[in-house]
């Protein structure tokens, strides 16, 4: 499970990108995907693209948090523009390019579709706590539903109530 997240994930995070931090150079973790060319980040942005639309696996990105990844997504395709590759980076682009990947990586995390939600609870009747599990995607699509029932009735009940009762009113 957790590899299916980090292998999307790693999509972004660039295992040849280093960062000078401190004076002391940090590799990002090897997730197995690398994307240190320009041709490389394209198919990688586009696969971020499409799984952020309905029906894909960070299809629970919140506005906001989209606007965030398209504009770090914007950045770190104008560094592939100019450089070409990770390699040929000067340190600045790199620090950058490590940034965006990092909040672009915390975004994705945390709305990732397969990501399991577990939570200990007392069923009814008992007083013996369970474990359950969901997927991300499953709660927030329940959710969604939930919202939308509430909206119908509210709609339904305001429509009632603008209706004139049978024989009355005089």
């Amino acid at each position: 499970m957790r590899a299916l997240l980090w292998s999307l994930a790693a999509a972004v995070l660039f295992s040849t990108a280093w960062v000078p931090t401190a004076g002391a150079v940090q590799n990002p973790p090897d997730f197995g995907v690398k994307a240190d060319t320009r041709d490389d980040f394209d198919t990688v942005a586009a696969r971020v693209r499409e799984q952020m639309s309905p029906g894909g696996r960070f299809e629970f990105v919140t506005v906001t948090e989209h606007q965030t990844v398209e504009s770090d997504l914007t950045r770190m395709q104008a560094s592939f523009d100019r450089f070409g590759n990770v390699s040929a980076m000067d340190a600045p682009a790199k620090i950058q390019l490590y940034n965006d990947q990092s909040e672009i990586n915390a975004i994705l995390t945390r709305r990732d579709g397969d990501r399991e939600v577990c939570e200990s609870a007392l069923p009814t009747g008992s007083n013996i706590p369970r474990t359950t599990c969901r997927k991300y995607s499953d709660i927030e699509r329940d959710r969604r539903d939930t919202m939308k029932i509430k909206y119908d009735m509210y709609q339904v009940q305001n429509t009632s109530n603008s209706i004139p009762k049978p024989g009355g009113g005089h």
